[in-house]
């Protein structure tokens, strides 16, 4: 499937890419991606107007106070010293975006963790890697390509990411242990979930890597899937779905790698068979269809060598110039004392949150209907992401909390 950027990311700000070098720093970041209300795309902005983490989380309880909230903590340098110690103590390693050992591609989508933690062969990391996804109530069919395909890609050096499901995840998985197979959890790294893949999962661990952006011991949430389905994709020069229904999480796996500037391959199914309509709809589409792992190989050969790099270029405003990219201000305390439906919030705040609705609309789409600049929008964003009256998920989408 033709890929829907070339070398662009979907936010619109730059984001900055100073890796911590001192454990102190390293804590700072662990502690300013875990405080409250800060999800990826605040920590980049903030690091981004601020300068460093340690910066940024002195900053915040002003932030906050702009936004509304009264009283606000960041997360304490006792808590990020816990969860290091409970990483350590399950046998993880914690990587920070732009360290050794951080991978390469992952590193390249504009909305990458700043935080993984890795437990099992940090080795596999250097390797390119091909993403395969598909139904958790696979058929026998779908299981033996999903074993197939993982099998012949390992025996050409490929890696295979996926992300520990049951169904066609686990084949994977299970076919590519002698190669190499890298399993992206939804909770924490030594959370494994469904409970029935524990023995794959301690076997991924001795011989495999599992990775996850989330806390050691997180229990995974509904919210969490679609966030590691994009670390899945950002790790992959290729997504393959072998079965998926017309709406599943394999589905939002493909719609993300899109985004991220990934291709997108599909197997073929029956038409009848309604695990077989969303891969389907795939290749109706443009998605390279799949019989085998020479298909696959063929795919990945035609590629350029080197992924998608970097966040998105600034938004070029109407007249042709970029919009350059601004601080992200702490407000005044005398906000406009509207009460409409965003009470509270200032009028372009309230304009934002009226755009907004439970249903994801992209950063991109709300800048071009609200008709201003990405500099002026992206502050408001911050302080309507800190209040709880938006969340962010993959792809740069934007929904009203």
């Amino acid at each position: 499937m033709r890929r829907r950027h070339e070398g662009q990311g979907l936010f619109s700000y730059p984001t900055p890419f100073t890796p911590p070098t001192t454990e102190d720093d390293r804590l700072s970041w662990l502690r300013l991606i875990r405080s409250h209300r800060v999800g990826v795309a605040t920590f980049y902005r903030l690091m981004a107007e601020h300068g460093s983490a340690q910066a940024a989380l002195a900053a915040l309880p002003g932030i906050a106070r702009g936004a509304g909230v009264a009283r606000y903590d960041p997360c304490s340098q006792a808590a990020a010293l816990r969860e290091v110690q409970a990483g350590r103590a399950a046998g993880a390693r914690l990587l920070c975006r732009g360290e050794p050992g951080y991978p390469a591609a992952l590193a390249t989508i504009a909305d990458a963790p700043p935080v993984l933690w890795a437990l099992g062969d940090m080795d596999l990391l250097e390797r390119p890697m091909v993403a395969l996804v598909g139904a958790r109530g696979a058929s026998s069919l779908g299981i033996r390509m999903a074993r197939r395909l993982a099998e012949g890609l390992g025996a050409e050096g490929y890696v295979i990411v996926s992300g520990l499901a049951r169904g066609i995840d686990a084949a994977a998985h299970a076919a590519a242990l002698g190669t190499g197979t890298v399993a992206v959890m939804a909770g924490g790294v030594d959370h494994v979930y469904p409970a029935e893949n524990a023995t794959l999962a301690a076997d991924i661990a001795s011989r495999g890597l599992r990775l996850s952006e989330q806390p050691p011991g997180l229990e995974p949430m509904a919210r969490h899937f679609p966030m590691r389905n994009r670390i899945i994709a950002g790790l992959a020069r290729v997504v393959i779905v072998v079965e998926a229904a017309a709406k599943s999480g394999s589905l939002i796996t493909a719609r993300i790698a899109l985004d991220q500037g990934r291709e997108v391959l599909a197997v073929p199914g029956h038409p009848f068979d309604g695990r077989a309509s969303g891969c389907n709809a795939l290749i109706r589409d443009g998605a390279t269809l799949v019989r085998g792992a020479e298909d696959v190989l063929a795919a990945l050969a035609s590629l350029p060598e080197a992924l998608p790099t970097g966040p998105a270029p600034a938004r070029r405003a109407p007249g042709g110039a970029a919009d350059a990219p601004r601080p992200v201000p702490v407000p005044p305390a005398s906000r406009d004392e509207g009460r409409e439906a965003g009470a509270g919030a200032g009028p372009l705040q309230r304009r934002i949150l009226d755009r907004l609705g439970p249903s994801p609309l992209s950063e991109d789409q709300l800048i071009r209907d609200l008709a201003l600049s990405a500099a002026v929008v992206a502050p408001e964003l911050v302080l309507l992401e800190m209040d709880g009256r938006i969340q962010r998920a993959p792809g740069g989408l934007l929904s009203r909390a």
